[in-house]
């Protein structure tokens, strides 16, 4: 989380010995502490369900405008006169 000011909080947590050790290898891979390679573990799943809820929005949104433009087509077309074909 380079560049974030946040506060920090203390917590215990407890993870299989297998994750402490990737954790730790990574930590002297990335030249940081144990503690940002886990901050920034949860913050990229944090950023990735923010990305995951986004999209399922703009889905459901892009129907939903697809629904009401195919049910208002034929209402535009008795305004604008037309038969609700386009040419």
């Amino acid at each position: 989380m380079p560049g974030r000011v946040s506060t920090m909080r203390k917590i215990t947590v407890s993870l299989p010995k297998e994750l402490v050790e990737f954790a730790d290898t990574a930590a002297v891979a990335m030249k940081i502490s144990r503690s940002e390679v886990i901050a920034e573990a949860i913050a990229a799943q944090r950023e990735h369900e923010e990305a995951r809820l986004a999209a399922e929005g703009y889905r459901f949104y892009a129907q939903e405008a697809s629904e009401f433009a195919a049910a208002s087509l034929q209402a535009v077309s008795e305004v604008l006169g037309h038969d609700g074909q386009t040419g």
